[in-house]
């Protein structure tokens, strides 16, 4: 691992010229201190890595030094291939970028670097909303988990539940999934399907023997089934509401399903509910109470829930709550 990341140190410093030892730590995701051992490792290895002190200062190659470093290694190329999210891959893929990058003809090289520079994908802020926070998942534990999954080993899981304590449980691995910043294990246990969250993870041993599975899998098809089962299978709620039309899309990327019954208050045949304000009056999927209160909460004045009563109940008397907490004196 120290190889790779001293090759990756070598990739920035030729591609980016003079960096501080914080953007470099940064970079490889290491503290500065051992951005300062792998420098001394280089240097006494004959690279001609250089500091340059005072306020502009960082570390820097001497021009013109090349060597072939551009050999990828697996977990580099499986990064590549998978994007790196949510599995562990993401510093092994940001080295294969590098050495990709690196192996560019010189004049493609800095017309592919300007371009990277004025393209960014999947930030962390949107203008609307922010995105969820990505898992933090030990980096041995995933791992291990994903080491015995790639080898078809059966896997030993320190696991803590939603609810109950953590304990240790032996699965046959399945597959990794990874949806919006959060990774997912899908594995059997005794024969049953199970799911596990990686955040849950406390720790991982891969076991010598052989996963119990089947050779080929759809792992698109398997995620699909799993969760319509999971939707299906809890306490799932149906709530009538009207939604200002540019919160609708909002709404609904929040739900497990949205159905247009009608607009301006009528429900398609004239009926209706003798709303009349131009608001689409939607029937929205919830997977439990709690999520369609905090999904109709998060929306604010611009919706209004119609049915159940419960929840008209919860929003009055949470809203109410907070109106009681800031009133003024």
């Amino acid at each position: 691992m120290r190889a790779d990341r001293l090759v990756s140190l070598v990739l920035l410093l030729r591609q980016r010229g003079r960096l501080t030892a914080a953007e470099l730590a940064r970079e490889l995701e290491v503290s500065t201190r051992t951005v300062l051992r792998d420098v001394e490792a280089l240097s006494t290895a004959g690279v001609p890595v250089y500091a340059e002190r005072g306020r502009h200062g960082g570390f820097a190659l001497l021009p013109g030094f090349r060597a072939e470093l551009t050999g990828l290694t697996s977990d580099e190329a499986l990064g590549l291939l998978v994007g790196g999210r949510g599995f562990g891959l993401g510093p092994a893929r940001a080295a294969a970028l590098r050495k990709v990058a690196d192996a560019l003809p010189e004049g493609h090289r800095a017309t592919a670097g300007d371009a990277a520079r004025r393209l960014l994908a999947d930030p962390a802020e949107d203008l609307v909303a922010q995105r969820p926070v990505a898992d933090e998942v030990p980096g041995p534990a995933v791992a291990v988990v994903r080491r015995a999954v790639l080898a078809g080993h059966r896997l030993r899981l320190h696991y803590v539940p939603p609810s109950g304590d953590p304990g240790w449980r032996t699965v046959d691995p399945i597959g990794l999934v990874t949806v919006r910043g959060r990774g997912y294990l899908l594995a059997t246990r005794g024969g049953e399907d199970r799911t596990y969250r990686l955040a849950r993870v406390l720790d991982a041993a891969e076991l010598p023997e052989p996963a119990r599975r089947p050779a080929d899998v759809d792992l698109d098809r398997l995620w699909r089934e799993r969760v319509a089962r999971f939707r299906t299978g809890g306490e799932q709620v149906a709530v009538r509401v009207r939604v200002d039309p540019a919160r609708r899309e909002e709404l609904g990327a929040t739900a497990l399903a949205v159905r247009a019954v009608g607009d301006d208050g009528s429900d398609g045949d004239g009926g209706g509910d003798g709303g009349g304000d131009g608001r689409p009056l939607l029937e929205v999927d919830f997977s439990d109470r709690r999520h369609a209160e905090w999904a109709l909460w998060r929306a604010g004045a611009a919706a209004e829930v119609l049915s159940p009563d419960w929840l008209r109940a919860a929003l009055h008397d949470r809203a109410a709550a907070i109106a009681a907490r800031y009133a003024r004196s």
